[in-house]
């Protein structure tokens, strides 16, 4: 402000003497007035590149000045470039907290007061079918058309949540979503939806569980103790105690049958997962197959056409009495589900990708393509008559399964209704390898081991 007064009285001075100068007493006014005129007009000019400048509003392109518009500047400099942080900093905390978002396995939807889509996670996108730049603004009801959730949204009671299929679900691979409207801000919503499929699968197959394995134990233990009162009350001949205690004898097999696999699924649960330092012949564990698929085809009377194939040269590492209780529980499922004059062919190759392949194919009925995705269910039947004839468990493809995973392969079902099926486990090229160690052993030593599933 000295400054700024000290020129003003400066150029006042200056412009006295020039009015003196050139015109006596009667130029001095003259002077004063045009000099203070000249001074006002350039502080004009001036402040009126200052108002330029800030309506710019860059701070990089500050006028230089000096005075007080120079102090305003440097002023305004300074506000500008705090601004311009705390816009950059609260820009960058946005696209952070939207790349969370974007990485978070629920989906996100924010709506605005009238309904429409403003911003979607890539989850939220997937989970319901959205384009994320064709459909910003558009209404969710016009896009998610399920009548429970539109139900939800009309109630306008969020206290809870409401569940829907999502985009992608169908009846052999069902997918189930929870959403949950949150209202927030001025009428603004915020739509978070959770993939519940799996959760809900799970329930479903512990109630399952818990009563198939109820009924599978009730019913042999009601035949047994209807035998045993039998036997207790009733004056039998020797034929007659005979056939009972045959019987009795098969569903105590049965229970056996059914706690050893429970036992079985239990150890492959808990236990670690097999190394790969272990290797078992191939053709050792085909042999193995084999001898058991013959002998289970003449117990249940089953006459068919049995082929089995396997390269002598390679070998598989795992567990190997895991490894046969899943190709022996995929054998004999072909066996008791193919009927008289049927063929079976088991036969190990490697495929085109560089993986080994174990495929059981069959000439049986089949299975539908709503069942497959639920067969390795335990307990799980397609035709629950059908399978106790059989004497199946209902545990195998959950024993295969697990076995599967363990040793880092994958299972694939390939069938068609009346036309047969094949299921294959592939394994990856770290699990096998050509003949290094004597077969002759392997073999010997397998062929001791127990069988389980």
């Amino acid at each position: 402000m000295l400054w700024r007064i000290s020129s003003f009285l400066l150029c006042q001075s200056v412009g006295a003497l020039l009015g003196w100068w050139v015109a006596q007493d009667r130029g001095i006014a003259v002077g004063v007035v045009a000099a203070g005129f000249g001074w006002f007009v350039v502080d004009l000019l001036r402040g009126l590149r200052v108002v330029g400048w800030l309506r710019r509003a860059d701070a990089s392109s500050a006028p230089p000045m000096a005075g007080l518009w120079g102090e305003v500047v440097d002023r305004a400099r300074r506000a500008l470039r705090t601004r311009d942080q705390e816009t950059d900093d609260a820009q960058q905390r946005l696209q952070e907290f939207l790349a969370a978002i974007q990485a978070s396995p629920s989906g996100v939807v924010l709506l605005d007061p009238r309904g429409r889509i403003e911003w979607c996670n890539r989850t939220a996108a997937e989970q319901f079918g959205f384009d994320a730049e064709r459909d910003m603004l558009q209404q969710i009801g016009n896009l998610v058309r399920d009548p429970a959730f539109a139900a939800y949204v009309a109630g306008n009671d969020f206290s809870r949540e409401v569940v829907i299929p999502g985009a992608r679900s169908s009846p052999t691979h069902p997918v189930r979503l929870s959403v949950h409207l949150h209202p927030y801000g001025q009428g603004r919503q915020l739509l978070l939806a959770r993939d519940i499929t799996a959760v809900e699968q799970a329930e479903a197959m512990r109630r399952d569980f818990v009563a198939n394995v109820s009924h599978e134990i009730r019913t042999p233990l009601t035949v047994l103790s209807g035998f045993v009162e039998t036997l207790q009350n009733l004056p039998l001949s020797a034929e007659d105690r005979a056939r009972y205690l045959s019987m009795m004898a098969q569903q105590a097999s049965r229970m056996q049958t059914l706690v050893s696999d429970l036992l079985t699924l239990s150890r492959l649960e808990g236990s670690p997962l097999p190394g790969v330092n272990e290797w078992t012949p191939v053709q050792a564990l085909i042999a193995q197959c084999e001898q058991e698929a013959r002998a289970l085809a003449g117990v249940l009377r089953k006459s068919q056409e049995l082929q089995f194939s396997g390269p002598a040269e390679d070998e598989i590492a795992g567990s190997q009495t895991e490894l046969l209780s899943a190709f022996s529980n995929l054998v004999s499922n072909a066996i008791r589900y193919t009927p008289d004059g049927g063929s079976i062919t088991v036969q190990w190759r490697r495929i085109a990708d560089g993986r080994a392949e174990f495929m059981v194919r069959d000439s049986g009925p089949g299975i539908a393509p709503e069942h497959v995705a639920r067969l390795t269910e335990r307990f799980y039947r397609v035709d629950r008559s059908r399978s106790r004839e059989t004497g199946g468990t209902g545990l195998g493809l959950a024993i295969v399964k697990h076995v599967v995973q363990r040793h880092g392969g994958e299972l694939k079902i390939e069938t068609t209704p009346g036309a047969g099926a094949a299921f294959s486990i592939r394994f990856p090229t770290s699990r096998f390898r050509r003949t290094t160690l004597s077969q002759v052993d392997k073999s010997e030593r397998l062929a001791t081991e127990p069988v389980t599933g």
